[in-house]
């Protein structure tokens, strides 16, 4: 059966294959096969540069063609990689039995045996994921989050003289600013983001157990930590400088915490969209030929936020388990993060839907002024905390108290009500003009962004 949008088990690889599409230069199949090439040579270049005696005659001019394997590597060169998996029914051995094809037909075949020298597979597959995670958050993620920010900053910034009634546990409160709301998200998010740039990505490179066994008893004299960090930063990471056979996960496990907490904030956001457009704060654009019920024709649904807020819940759940299994591996190794780690695109694609499914629905909305006055107007009540807060200052006799009667004990608080109740009041006329001046709309603080 040919993989299809309708025939694929996962809605990653089906659904919403064309806005994950992106992803697939670094997180598929074919791509890990392509980044575990690329270290291969970058190693097997790092020997010549030392040079080891036995590779000391390779000429330098041929230096480009070696990273051409790479460079020019395809989808169609991976099912190579894969066919000679059929036979040796181990991924990396294929990859190294892959380039000595290669070394054979550039004629370099005497140099061949010192590809993957000294070598374990996870010094490959602990550098080709952590650097093919590092281009994946350079070239998709970061972009992509940076454009959510920068749409809630410019939206924060057009509704920042939107005065708005707030909530806290669901009831009217002390009133706020729509700008202000929406630029909270972009401060939490902003120092999220400042976290995830500051995670390294680590690599482990020190043969079958950590130790450099092999490569120490074939040429002790060499300094092999020295040459494998250096090795590292030519390739954008850091070596973990103590290891098993394999990374300990454990950065790899904070980069999960780090945008899981990313992606928190973002369903916070979805929920609070949701519910202003419930409450009618904010109309949708609507698109000719959609239809929002099968049954009801009047509706027109926050799809896209609902979208987002699912897509975070898978993203975040695979996230919690790769954050909480990867760091526990038996004694020097056992295999259960092998197929782990082949997973980690996934929650990554949910991300993305997730943010463009934001993202969208934001360019949807239809701010609804008139509504959000209304409800303003509506409860007046919420001034009785600047009205009680003034009436301290004054030393009058329990403020808050007489605030709380006359807030609980009507059955609505009016504009009215309140003008008489400030009449009432035994405090000076220009106190009187004060308290005159505060309405749901002027009394919303200050803000600063």
């Amino acid at each position: 059966m040919e993989l299809s949008s309708l025939n694929a088990i996962s809605p990653v690889d089906g659904r919403y294959r064309k806005q994950v599409e992106s992803l697939a230069y670094y997180y598929s199949e074919g791509a890990l096969i392509n980044f575990r090439v690329l270290v291969e040579i970058e190693y097997f270049i790092a020997l010549c540069e030392l040079p080891l005696p036995q590779l000391s005659r390779f000429p330098k001019d041929r230096i480009d063609d070696l990273r051409g394997i790479c460079r020019d590597f395809t989808f169609k060169d991976a099912q190579d990689v894969k066919d000679i998996e059929k036979v040796t029914n181990h991924d990396v051995k294929a990859v190294e039995y892959y380039i000595k094809k290669k070394f054979d037909k550039l004629g370099l075949s005497e140099f061949k045996e010192f590809i993957h020298f000294g070598l374990t597979s996870q010094d490959i597959n602990n550098s080709a994921l952590p650097y093919a995670m590092k281009l994946a958050q350079q070239e998709v993620m970061l972009p992509l989050l940076e454009d959510l920010v920068s749409n809630l900053a410019q939206r924060a910034k057009t509704w920042r003289n939107i005065p708005m009634l707030a909530r806290t546990h669901g009831q009217p409160a002390s009133p706020t600013n729509l700008g202000k709301e929406i630029f909270v998200f972009v401060e939490r998010l902003r120092q999220q983001i400042r976290i995830l740039k500051s995670i390294p990505f680590t690599a482990k490179f020190g043969g079958a157990t950590g130790n450099f066994n092999a490569h120490h008893v074939a040429y002790p004299s060499i300094n092999w930590v020295d040459f494998a960090n250096k090795l590292m930063v030519k390739l954008g990471l850091e070596r973990q400088q103590t290891t098993t056979q394999i990374e300990h996960y454990d950065y790899l496990a904070t980069y999960f915490d780090a945008l899981k907490r990313i992606n928190t904030i973002i369903l916070d956001l979805d929920r609070d969209m949701w519910t202003y457009i419930s409450f009618d704060y904010f109309k949708q654009k609507i698109k000719a030929g959609e239809v929002g019920s099968s049954a009801m024709p009047h509706k027109v649904n926050p799809i896209d936020f609902e979208n987002s807020e699912g897509n975070i819940g898978i993203a975040n759940a695979l996230f919690e388990h790769l954050s909480a299994k990867l760091p526990v591996s038996r004694l020097q190794r056992d295999l259960t993060d092998s197929t782990v780690i082949r997973n980690i695109g996934t929650p990554l694609a949910h991300t993305k839907i997730a943010i463009k499914s934001l993202i969208k629905g934001l360019d949807k909305l239809i701010l609804n002024e008139e509504k959000i006055k209304r409800d303003l107007e509506d409860n007046w009540a919420v001034v009785a905390e600047a009205i009680q807060t003034i009436l301290r200052r004054e030393n009058y006799p329990n403020p808050y108290e007489t605030l709380k009667e006359l807030t609980r004990t009507n059955t609505k608080v009016t504009k009215e009500t309140m003008a008489s109740f400030i009449e009432t009041l035994q405090v000076s006329e220009e106190i009187k003009k004060e308290l005159r001046k505060i309405t749901p709309e002027s009394y919303t603080g200050i803000f600063n962004f």
